[in-house]
Protein backbone atom coordinates (compact mmCIF):
# COMPACT_ATOMS: atom_id res chain seq x y z
CA UNK A 1 0.00 0.00 0.00
CA UNK A 2 1.61 3.75 -0.90
CA UNK A 3 1.40 5.69 1.90
CA UNK A 4 -0.32 9.01 1.81
CA UNK A 5 1.73 11.90 1.10
CA UNK A 6 -1.09 14.24 0.50
CA UNK A 7 0.24 16.74 3.19
CA UNK A 8 3.67 16.90 1.00
CA UNK A 9 1.83 18.42 -1.22
CA UNK A 10 -0.03 20.84 0.86
CA UNK A 11 3.55 21.42 1.87
CA UNK A 12 4.41 22.45 -1.93
CA UNK A 13 1.92 24.25 -1.85
CA UNK A 14 2.49 26.38 0.99
CA UNK A 15 6.28 26.75 -0.13
CA UNK A 16 4.92 28.92 -3.43
CA UNK A 17 4.39 25.64 -5.99
CA UNK A 18 0.85 26.84 -7.90
CA UNK A 19 0.40 23.26 -8.27
CA UNK A 20 1.41 19.85 -6.70
CA UNK A 21 0.80 16.52 -6.81
CA UNK A 22 2.18 12.97 -6.23
CA UNK A 23 3.12 10.40 -9.23
CA UNK A 24 3.87 7.06 -9.28
CA UNK A 25 7.07 5.84 -10.99
CA UNK A 26 4.84 3.79 -14.26
CA UNK A 27 3.48 7.46 -14.89
CA UNK A 28 6.76 8.60 -16.01
CA UNK A 29 7.35 8.33 -19.85
CA UNK A 30 11.06 8.82 -21.14
CA UNK A 31 11.08 10.21 -24.88
CA UNK A 32 14.67 10.31 -26.67
CA UNK A 33 13.32 13.25 -28.40
CA UNK A 34 13.16 15.45 -25.74
CA UNK A 35 17.22 14.96 -24.76
CA UNK A 36 17.78 15.47 -28.10
CA UNK A 37 16.05 18.85 -27.76
CA UNK A 38 19.27 19.32 -25.66
CA UNK A 39 21.73 18.06 -27.70
CA UNK A 40 20.74 21.04 -29.97
CA UNK A 41 21.50 23.69 -27.43
CA UNK A 42 19.01 26.01 -27.58
CA UNK A 43 18.57 26.85 -24.13
CA UNK A 44 23.19 27.91 -24.80
CA UNK A 45 23.97 24.77 -21.76
CA UNK A 46 25.13 21.41 -23.75
CA UNK A 47 28.32 20.71 -23.04
CA UNK A 48 28.45 23.55 -20.78
CA UNK A 49 26.72 22.57 -17.64
CA UNK A 50 27.81 19.55 -15.31
CA UNK A 51 24.05 18.52 -15.12
CA UNK A 52 23.83 18.90 -18.76
CA UNK A 53 24.30 16.66 -21.65
CA UNK A 54 27.06 15.21 -22.17
CA UNK A 55 28.45 15.77 -18.80
CA UNK A 56 25.29 14.60 -16.92
CA UNK A 57 25.32 11.28 -18.17
CA UNK A 58 23.91 9.13 -21.09
CA UNK A 59 19.97 9.02 -21.27
CA UNK A 60 19.45 5.23 -20.80
CA UNK A 61 21.64 5.18 -17.77
CA UNK A 62 19.44 8.27 -15.91
CA UNK A 63 16.54 6.32 -17.10
CA UNK A 64 17.64 3.47 -14.72
CA UNK A 65 18.55 5.70 -12.13
CA UNK A 66 15.22 7.41 -12.06
CA UNK A 67 13.82 3.96 -12.24
CA UNK A 68 14.97 2.78 -9.05
CA UNK A 69 12.33 5.33 -7.47
CA UNK A 70 8.75 3.92 -6.87
CA UNK A 71 7.14 7.81 -6.32
CA UNK A 72 7.78 11.40 -6.59
CA UNK A 73 6.59 14.80 -6.33
CA UNK A 74 5.63 16.51 -9.16
CA UNK A 75 4.79 20.75 -9.07
CA UNK A 76 4.83 23.61 -11.43
CA UNK A 77 5.63 26.84 -10.70
CA UNK A 78 3.93 29.49 -13.26
CA UNK A 79 5.27 33.54 -13.67
CA UNK A 80 3.61 36.54 -15.52
CA UNK A 81 6.06 37.73 -18.01
CA UNK A 82 5.36 40.73 -20.29
CA UNK A 83 5.52 38.84 -23.96
CA UNK A 84 6.83 35.29 -25.21
CA UNK A 85 9.19 36.64 -26.32
CA UNK A 86 10.11 37.93 -22.40
CA UNK A 87 13.33 36.17 -22.41
CA UNK A 88 14.32 38.57 -18.98
CA UNK A 89 11.38 37.76 -17.65
CA UNK A 90 11.73 33.90 -18.37
CA UNK A 91 15.44 33.65 -16.37
CA UNK A 92 14.16 35.84 -13.20
CA UNK A 93 10.96 33.18 -13.06
CA UNK A 94 13.66 30.50 -13.68
CA UNK A 95 15.33 32.24 -10.92
CA UNK A 96 12.44 31.98 -8.25
CA UNK A 97 11.61 28.28 -9.65
CA UNK A 98 14.89 27.46 -8.82
CA UNK A 99 14.47 29.11 -5.14
CA UNK A 100 11.39 27.30 -4.52
CA UNK A 101 12.82 24.05 -5.11
CA UNK A 102 15.32 24.34 -3.48
CA UNK A 103 12.76 25.23 -0.09
CA UNK A 104 10.49 22.41 -1.07
CA UNK A 105 13.71 20.43 -1.62
CA UNK A 106 15.06 21.30 2.02
CA UNK A 107 11.70 20.19 3.14
CA UNK A 108 11.48 17.05 2.63
CA UNK A 109 15.08 16.65 3.28
CA UNK A 110 14.54 18.05 7.25
CA UNK A 111 11.14 16.27 7.39
CA UNK A 112 10.67 12.96 5.34
CA UNK A 113 13.01 10.16 6.23
CA UNK A 114 12.98 8.85 2.49
CA UNK A 115 15.57 6.08 1.68
CA UNK A 116 16.78 7.68 -1.09
CA UNK A 117 15.63 10.81 -2.93
CA UNK A 118 17.02 12.28 -6.83
CA UNK A 119 15.86 16.08 -7.50
CA UNK A 120 15.23 16.95 -11.04
CA UNK A 121 14.43 20.81 -11.51
CA UNK A 122 13.34 23.08 -14.92
CA UNK A 123 16.77 24.11 -17.41
CA UNK A 124 20.27 23.67 -16.37
CA UNK A 125 21.79 23.86 -12.94
CA UNK A 126 22.12 27.50 -11.66
CA UNK A 127 23.72 27.14 -8.42
CA UNK A 128 27.00 28.68 -9.73
CA UNK A 129 27.15 31.53 -11.76
CA UNK A 130 29.59 30.11 -13.86
CA UNK A 131 29.53 26.44 -13.80
CA UNK A 132 33.03 24.67 -13.01
CA UNK A 133 32.31 22.56 -15.85
CA UNK A 134 34.23 25.03 -18.54
CA UNK A 135 37.26 25.56 -16.65
CA UNK A 136 37.09 21.85 -17.11
CA UNK A 137 37.07 21.21 -13.15
CA UNK A 138 34.54 19.07 -11.02
CA UNK A 139 31.32 20.47 -9.71
CA UNK A 140 32.18 23.13 -6.69
CA UNK A 141 29.05 21.83 -5.50
CA UNK A 142 27.94 18.39 -6.18
CA UNK A 143 25.58 18.28 -2.99
CA UNK A 144 23.85 21.71 -4.47
CA UNK A 145 23.86 20.44 -8.15
CA UNK A 146 20.42 19.72 -9.55
CA UNK A 147 19.84 17.96 -13.45
CA UNK A 148 16.95 18.43 -15.07
CA UNK A 149 13.70 17.07 -16.37
CA UNK A 150 14.50 17.51 -19.53
CA UNK A 151 18.11 16.08 -19.21
CA UNK A 152 16.44 12.62 -18.28
CA UNK A 153 14.43 12.80 -21.17
CA UNK A 154 11.17 12.57 -18.88
CA UNK A 155 7.76 13.57 -21.20
CA UNK A 156 6.79 16.53 -18.69
CA UNK A 157 3.45 17.25 -20.89
CA UNK A 158 2.30 13.91 -20.11
CA UNK A 159 3.51 13.66 -16.58
CA UNK A 160 1.56 16.67 -16.30
CA UNK A 161 -1.39 15.83 -17.60
CA UNK A 162 -1.64 12.21 -16.04
CA UNK A 163 -1.57 14.42 -12.63
CA UNK A 164 -4.43 16.86 -13.39
CA UNK A 165 -1.39 19.77 -13.69
CA UNK A 166 -1.93 22.24 -16.98
CA UNK A 167 0.90 22.16 -18.88
CA UNK A 168 -0.35 25.84 -20.69
CA UNK A 169 -1.32 28.20 -18.28
CA UNK A 170 -2.08 31.17 -20.23
CA UNK A 171 -1.22 34.13 -22.46
CA UNK A 172 1.64 35.93 -20.85
CA UNK A 173 3.13 33.24 -18.57
CA UNK A 174 6.13 30.60 -17.93
CA UNK A 175 5.71 27.53 -16.36
CA UNK A 176 8.35 25.95 -14.61
CA UNK A 177 7.94 22.02 -13.34
CA UNK A 178 10.52 20.26 -10.41
CA UNK A 179 10.17 16.40 -9.78
CA UNK A 180 11.40 15.12 -7.29
CA UNK A 181 12.06 10.71 -7.06
CA UNK A 182 11.65 9.37 -3.63
CA UNK A 183 11.58 6.16 -2.04
CA UNK A 184 10.16 5.63 1.35
CA UNK A 185 12.19 3.38 3.81
CA UNK A 186 8.77 0.79 3.41
CA UNK A 187 9.39 -2.07 0.92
Amino acid sequence: MTPDFSELVQEALAYKADYAAIVKSEQIKFVADFRKACEQNSCGKYNKNWMCPPAVGPLEELKERAGRFRQGLLFQTVHTIKSSFDWKGMMAAAKIHDGVFRNILGVIKAKYNFAAILPLSAGACIFCDKCAYVEGEPCRFPEQALASVEAYGIDVMNLEKACGIPYYNGKNTVSYVGLILFNTNEL
